[in-house]
Protein backbone atom coordinates (compact mmCIF):
# COMPACT_ATOMS: atom_id res chain seq x y z
CA UNK A 1 0.00 0.00 0.00
CA UNK A 2 1.29 3.24 -0.90
CA UNK A 3 2.17 5.54 1.50
CA UNK A 4 0.07 8.70 2.50
CA UNK A 5 1.37 12.11 1.83
CA UNK A 6 2.78 13.73 4.91
CA UNK A 7 2.40 17.71 4.29
CA UNK A 8 4.50 20.10 6.09
CA UNK A 9 4.03 24.16 5.75
CA UNK A 10 7.25 25.78 7.31
CA UNK A 11 6.14 28.70 7.78
CA UNK A 12 6.37 32.39 9.92
CA UNK A 13 5.09 35.88 8.99
CA UNK A 14 8.53 37.19 10.33
CA UNK A 15 11.11 37.59 7.52
CA UNK A 16 14.76 36.83 8.41
CA UNK A 17 13.95 34.05 10.81
CA UNK A 18 15.86 30.82 8.98
CA UNK A 19 12.66 30.03 7.14
CA UNK A 20 13.89 29.04 3.73
CA UNK A 21 16.87 27.77 5.17
CA UNK A 22 15.22 25.33 7.31
CA UNK A 23 12.72 24.25 4.31
CA UNK A 24 15.80 23.28 1.92
CA UNK A 25 17.75 21.75 4.73
CA UNK A 26 15.38 19.64 6.08
CA UNK A 27 13.72 18.53 2.86
CA UNK A 28 17.28 17.35 2.06
CA UNK A 29 18.05 15.61 5.38
CA UNK A 30 14.75 13.73 4.97
CA UNK A 31 15.77 12.55 1.33
CA UNK A 32 19.40 11.91 2.74
CA UNK A 33 17.55 8.90 5.03
CA UNK A 34 15.07 7.88 2.17
CA UNK A 35 12.25 9.19 1.81
CA UNK A 36 11.13 11.15 -1.21
CA UNK A 37 10.70 14.85 -0.82
CA UNK A 38 8.92 18.27 -2.90
CA UNK A 39 9.38 21.48 -1.76
CA UNK A 40 6.50 23.54 -3.03
CA UNK A 41 8.15 26.84 -3.69
CA UNK A 42 5.51 29.45 -2.04
CA UNK A 43 7.64 32.48 -2.12
CA UNK A 44 7.43 34.97 -5.26
CA UNK A 45 11.24 36.01 -4.09
CA UNK A 46 11.98 31.66 -5.25
CA UNK A 47 14.81 32.03 -2.43
CA UNK A 48 14.45 28.10 -2.09
CA UNK A 49 14.27 27.51 -5.74
CA UNK A 50 17.61 29.54 -6.12
CA UNK A 51 19.10 27.66 -2.89
CA UNK A 52 18.67 24.60 -4.58
CA UNK A 53 19.87 25.77 -7.94
CA UNK A 54 16.87 25.97 -10.10
CA UNK A 55 18.42 28.81 -12.59
CA UNK A 56 15.50 31.45 -13.17
CA UNK A 57 15.45 30.72 -16.84
CA UNK A 58 14.00 26.66 -16.26
CA UNK A 59 11.33 27.36 -14.48
CA UNK A 60 8.88 27.30 -16.96
CA UNK A 61 6.06 25.70 -15.15
CA UNK A 62 5.76 27.22 -11.44
CA UNK A 63 3.95 26.97 -8.23
CA UNK A 64 1.72 30.02 -10.39
CA UNK A 65 0.80 27.70 -12.81
CA UNK A 66 -0.49 25.21 -10.11
CA UNK A 67 -2.74 27.93 -8.38
CA UNK A 68 -4.44 29.54 -11.62
CA UNK A 69 -5.08 25.30 -12.43
CA UNK A 70 -2.82 25.57 -15.71
CA UNK A 71 -0.30 22.91 -14.44
CA UNK A 72 -0.98 20.03 -12.47
CA UNK A 73 1.61 18.85 -9.80
CA UNK A 74 3.95 16.24 -11.62
CA UNK A 75 4.27 19.34 -14.40
CA UNK A 76 4.76 21.45 -12.33
CA UNK A 77 7.76 19.31 -9.95
CA UNK A 78 11.43 19.48 -11.18
CA UNK A 79 14.51 17.06 -10.09
CA UNK A 80 17.56 18.59 -8.05
CA UNK A 81 20.78 17.70 -7.34
CA UNK A 82 19.83 16.38 -4.61
CA UNK A 83 18.87 12.39 -5.27
CA UNK A 84 15.29 12.23 -3.99
CA UNK A 85 14.61 15.57 -3.46
CA UNK A 86 12.36 17.57 -6.55
CA UNK A 87 10.89 21.31 -6.44
CA UNK A 88 7.76 23.24 -7.82
CA UNK A 89 9.80 26.36 -8.59
CA UNK A 90 8.51 29.99 -7.95
CA UNK A 91 8.67 32.68 -9.84
CA UNK A 92 7.88 36.65 -9.92
CA UNK A 93 4.39 35.60 -11.27
CA UNK A 94 3.11 34.64 -7.48
CA UNK A 95 2.88 38.24 -7.15
CA UNK A 96 -0.23 38.77 -9.15
CA UNK A 97 -1.85 35.29 -8.06
CA UNK A 98 -3.62 36.60 -4.96
CA UNK A 99 -5.25 39.23 -7.46
CA UNK A 100 -6.10 36.89 -10.25
CA UNK A 101 -8.24 34.24 -7.83
CA UNK A 102 -9.41 36.28 -4.90
CA UNK A 103 -12.96 35.82 -6.67
CA UNK A 104 -12.69 32.07 -6.94
CA UNK A 105 -14.89 30.04 -4.34
CA UNK A 106 -11.74 27.93 -3.74
CA UNK A 107 -8.95 30.72 -3.71
CA UNK A 108 -7.94 29.11 -0.48
CA UNK A 109 -7.99 25.41 -1.79
CA UNK A 110 -6.07 25.37 -5.21
CA UNK A 111 -2.65 23.59 -3.14
CA UNK A 112 -4.69 21.40 -1.40
CA UNK A 113 -6.54 20.06 -4.63
CA UNK A 114 -3.73 19.83 -6.43
CA UNK A 115 -2.00 17.95 -3.84
CA UNK A 116 -4.24 15.59 -3.63
CA UNK A 117 -5.54 15.19 -6.97
CA UNK A 118 -1.71 14.36 -7.06
CA UNK A 119 -1.75 11.87 -4.07
CA UNK A 120 -4.98 9.81 -5.70
CA UNK A 121 -3.17 9.38 -8.97
CA UNK A 122 0.70 9.35 -9.98
CA UNK A 123 2.05 10.60 -6.15
CA UNK A 124 5.95 9.15 -5.66
CA UNK A 125 6.52 11.68 -2.95
CA UNK A 126 6.28 10.61 0.74
CA UNK A 127 6.92 14.47 2.28
CA UNK A 128 5.85 17.51 0.70
CA UNK A 129 6.81 20.48 2.51
CA UNK A 130 6.14 24.29 1.51
CA UNK A 131 7.97 26.98 1.92
CA UNK A 132 5.78 29.91 2.57
CA UNK A 133 6.14 33.58 1.70
CA UNK A 134 7.43 35.90 5.05
CA UNK A 135 3.43 37.16 5.43
CA UNK A 136 -0.16 36.09 6.33
CA UNK A 137 -1.81 35.65 2.86
CA UNK A 138 -3.63 34.11 0.11
CA UNK A 139 -0.44 32.18 -0.35
CA UNK A 140 0.13 31.14 3.09
CA UNK A 141 -3.65 30.55 3.75
CA UNK A 142 -3.32 28.33 0.66
CA UNK A 143 -0.49 25.98 2.27
CA UNK A 144 -2.13 25.99 5.65
CA UNK A 145 -5.13 24.60 4.24
CA UNK A 146 -3.26 22.11 2.34
CA UNK A 147 -1.09 20.57 4.98
CA UNK A 148 -1.19 18.34 7.97
CA UNK A 149 1.38 20.41 10.24
CA UNK A 150 3.01 23.20 10.54
CA UNK A 151 6.69 23.47 11.50
CA UNK A 152 7.97 27.30 12.88
CA UNK A 153 11.42 28.62 12.38
CA UNK A 154 11.61 31.01 15.15
CA UNK A 155 14.91 33.50 15.22
CA UNK A 156 16.54 33.52 18.65
CA UNK A 157 15.96 37.39 19.19
CA UNK A 158 13.75 40.08 21.48
CA UNK A 159 10.18 39.39 19.90
CA UNK A 160 10.58 36.00 18.71
CA UNK A 161 7.43 35.16 21.19
CA UNK A 162 5.65 38.14 19.97
CA UNK A 163 5.27 36.90 16.37
CA UNK A 164 4.95 33.61 17.27
CA UNK A 165 1.31 34.65 19.29
CA UNK A 166 0.04 36.08 15.63
CA UNK A 167 0.69 33.09 13.97
CA UNK A 168 -0.59 30.72 16.09
CA UNK A 169 -3.90 32.96 16.32
CA UNK A 170 -3.55 32.55 12.16
CA UNK A 171 -3.50 28.76 13.21
CA UNK A 172 -6.48 28.57 14.89
CA UNK A 173 -8.25 31.15 12.51
CA UNK A 174 -7.48 27.77 9.26
CA UNK A 175 -8.56 25.41 11.74
CA UNK A 176 -12.40 26.52 12.11
CA UNK A 177 -12.34 27.68 8.50
CA UNK A 178 -10.20 25.48 6.27
CA UNK A 179 -8.37 22.73 7.85
CA UNK A 180 -9.77 21.47 11.34
CA UNK A 181 -6.95 18.77 11.44
CA UNK A 182 -4.27 21.18 11.13
CA UNK A 183 -1.94 21.04 13.95
CA UNK A 184 1.67 22.66 15.08
CA UNK A 185 4.45 19.47 13.87
CA UNK A 186 7.02 22.03 16.05
CA UNK A 187 8.96 25.02 16.72
CA UNK A 188 12.34 24.85 15.86
CA UNK A 189 14.52 27.55 17.01
CA UNK A 190 17.15 29.06 14.53
CA UNK A 191 20.25 31.38 14.40
CA UNK A 192 21.12 30.50 17.94
CA UNK A 193 24.33 31.93 19.47
CA UNK A 194 25.12 30.53 22.82
CA UNK A 195 27.47 33.38 23.87
CA UNK A 196 24.42 35.80 23.56
CA UNK A 197 22.40 35.90 26.60
CA UNK A 198 19.71 37.11 25.15
CA UNK A 199 19.63 34.25 22.80
CA UNK A 200 19.86 31.59 26.16
CA UNK A 201 16.94 34.05 27.66
CA UNK A 202 14.82 33.40 24.20
CA UNK A 203 15.25 29.74 24.19
CA UNK A 204 13.91 29.55 28.13
CA UNK A 205 11.00 31.69 27.28
CA UNK A 206 9.35 30.17 24.19
CA UNK A 207 10.59 26.59 26.03
CA UNK A 208 8.55 27.51 29.31
CA UNK A 209 6.00 28.76 26.77
CA UNK A 210 5.27 26.49 24.45
CA UNK A 211 6.74 22.93 25.90
CA UNK A 212 7.06 19.78 24.48
CA UNK A 213 5.97 21.60 20.99
CA UNK A 214 9.38 23.07 20.72
CA UNK A 215 12.10 20.46 19.30
CA UNK A 216 14.99 19.32 21.19
CA UNK A 217 17.29 20.47 18.33
CA UNK A 218 18.43 23.73 18.11
CA UNK A 219 19.90 25.06 14.81
CA UNK A 220 23.21 27.26 15.64
CA UNK A 221 24.27 30.66 13.82
CA UNK A 222 26.55 29.17 10.94
CA UNK A 223 28.58 30.95 8.56
CA UNK A 224 28.84 27.82 6.17
CA UNK A 225 24.78 27.59 6.08
CA UNK A 226 24.78 31.18 5.18
CA UNK A 227 26.75 30.59 2.83
CA UNK A 228 25.60 27.44 0.69
CA UNK A 229 22.15 29.00 -1.43
CA UNK A 230 24.80 31.52 -2.82
CA UNK A 231 26.66 28.42 -4.42
CA UNK A 232 23.28 26.69 -5.28
CA UNK A 233 23.48 24.09 -2.22
CA UNK A 234 21.64 22.91 0.76
CA UNK A 235 24.06 23.36 3.72
CA UNK A 236 24.42 19.74 4.16
CA UNK A 237 25.50 19.30 0.28
CA UNK A 238 28.14 22.24 0.66
CA UNK A 239 29.38 21.22 4.48
CA UNK A 240 28.15 17.84 5.71
CA UNK A 241 30.27 18.71 8.46
CA UNK A 242 29.31 21.83 9.90
CA UNK A 243 27.60 22.44 12.93
CA UNK A 244 24.04 24.02 11.17
CA UNK A 245 24.21 20.60 8.81
CA UNK A 246 24.04 18.42 11.43
CA UNK A 247 22.10 20.46 13.40
CA UNK A 248 19.50 19.89 10.47
CA UNK A 249 20.07 16.11 10.34
CA UNK A 250 19.04 16.19 13.67
CA UNK A 251 16.21 17.90 13.38
CA UNK A 252 15.23 15.59 10.45
CA UNK A 253 14.87 12.57 12.48
CA UNK A 254 13.14 14.55 15.48
CA UNK A 255 10.36 15.54 12.72
CA UNK A 256 10.27 11.53 11.76
CA UNK A 257 9.53 10.51 15.30
CA UNK A 258 6.62 13.21 15.56
CA UNK A 259 5.40 11.94 12.68
CA UNK A 260 5.20 8.14 13.59
CA UNK A 261 3.98 9.42 16.70
CA UNK A 262 1.01 11.15 15.27
CA UNK A 263 0.25 8.27 13.27
CA UNK A 264 0.61 6.20 16.21
CA UNK A 265 -1.89 8.38 18.42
Amino acid sequence: MRQKLRIITVANQKGGVGKTTTAINLATALAAIGEKVLIVDLDPQGNASTGLGIDRRDRRVSSYEVLTNAAGIGEASVETAVPGLSIIPSTLDLLGVEMEISNAPDRALRLRNALRAYESGESSFSYVLIDCPPSLNLLTLNSMAAADSILVPLQCEFFALEGLSQLLETVEQVRHSVNPHLTIQGIVLTMFDGRNNLANQVVEDVRANMGDKVYNTIIPRNVRVSEAPSYGKPAILYDLKCSGSQAYLQLASEVIRRERQSKAA
